[in-house]
């Protein structure tokens, strides 16, 4: 199904369609970028993202003070991993060391697990992302790993223990009286 121009009700309907619709455009719209996209009149042609202050924003992406003093600490209770002390990165470095850090917390659980005779049976990382309120950069926020280790009961000592109570307070409670 083509959709074309509705003259009067729409008037600009075609700059939209034109963008969508290939069998509707025509040679001067593939080569003027205000029919393709006339809503981008006022950026630069050949301006690199970062450069470029979005409508409604304070800075663009490159002078963004808050995107240059963001910093990201741990907060769990994990002693040998990553940003235990708050640190800057930089955004674009920022989705590779959160995902390598809680990659850290999924590594010990399974360390941990291997250490007690135990069995991870789930693992997951959750990354976040938020924007700047400042420049509007879609950012990596932080991350959070759940994980659920499953150990035996036969080295638990409170196991053990237990058993033998049950071992003396079940003992001749099934007396089997036919002779």
């Amino acid at each position: 199904m083509i959709i074309g121009n509705i003259p009067g009700l729409y008037p600009n309907y075609s700059l939209y369609t034109n963008a969508i619709n290939p069998s509707a455009r025509s040679a001067e719209s593939d080569t003027n970028p205000n029919t393709i996209n006339p809503l981008a009149k006022d950026e630069e042609p050949n301006a690199a993202p970062d450069k470029v202050k979005k409508a409604g924003r304070r800075s663009s992406p490159e002078d963004c003070e808050t995107c240059a003093n963001r910093k990201y600490q741990d907060g769990s209770d994990e002693n040998n991993v990553s940003f235990k002390t708050a640190s800057h990165i930089s955004p674009e470095a920022a989705g590779a060391k959160v995902r390598a850090h809680e990659g850290e917390h999924v590594s010990n659980a399974y360390k941990k697990a291997a250490q007690k005779n135990g069995e991870v049976l789930n693992a997951s990382v959750a990354i976040h992302t938020s924007i700047c309120p400042e420049c509007g950069r879609t950012y990596i926020s932080g991350g959070v790993t759940n994980t659920m280790i499953k150990y035996s009961n036969e080295d638990n000592p409170y196991t053990k223990n237990q058993k033998q109570l049950d071992a003396v307070r079940f003992k001749g409670a099934n007396i089997d009286y036919a002779a």
